[in-house]
């Protein structure tokens, strides 16, 4: 799949690390957020994960399966649903040591079109100490907005 017109970033600091990627998808929020909040259908358009179980509702636990992990479930919560534009998932270990806070946006542009961004900062005592085990995220990020543009441009079934 072609990938090349899309850039994700990294930036880190003692205690931080932050994922970042953000493309434009012509097609309306309503159209996108749908895709974003089916959990059961993410293995039919991203590639980047196995699966995703549970209901993604504000609130709600879920866990993640990406393929940049096999077999390692990332359990999250679902503590900001603002539909058709925000989502925020939460997770990460007690006491704040090291906590993952992942963000989508969807700003809808004059046109028509929607730029979908995506985030991720770690943060927390633990930062420096797992930041050496963690994979570089910015591939699996741009596979996911690849595959979204993909699939809410109606490219793919």
């Amino acid at each position: 799949m072609e990938h090349s017109n899309v850039e994700a970033t990294r930036n880190s600091s003692t205690f931080s690390l932050q994922y970042d990627v953000s493309i434009e998808i012509n097609a309306e929020p309503e159209t996108i957020w749908p895709y974003l909040v089916n959990a059961a259908d993410y293995p039919n358009w991203n590639s980047t994960v196995d699966r995703v179980e549970g209901e993604i509702a504000e609130g709600e636990k879920i866990k993640v399966f990406a393929k940049i992990s096999p077999n390692r479930a990332f359990p999250v919560v679902v503590s900001h649903l603002e539909p058709p534009k925000k989502m925020v998932w939460t997770g990460g270990m007690p006491l704040g040591l090291f906590k993952g806070v992942r963000t989508f946006l969807l700003t809808p542009g004059a046109d028509g079109n929607t730029t979908v961004s995506m985030s991720e900062q770690f943060t927390g005592l633990m930062v420096p100490l797992m930041a050496g085990s963690m994979p570089d995220l910015r591939p699996a990020f741009i596979g996911f907005a690849a595959d979204l543009k993909t699939v809410a441009e109606g490219k793919v079934s």
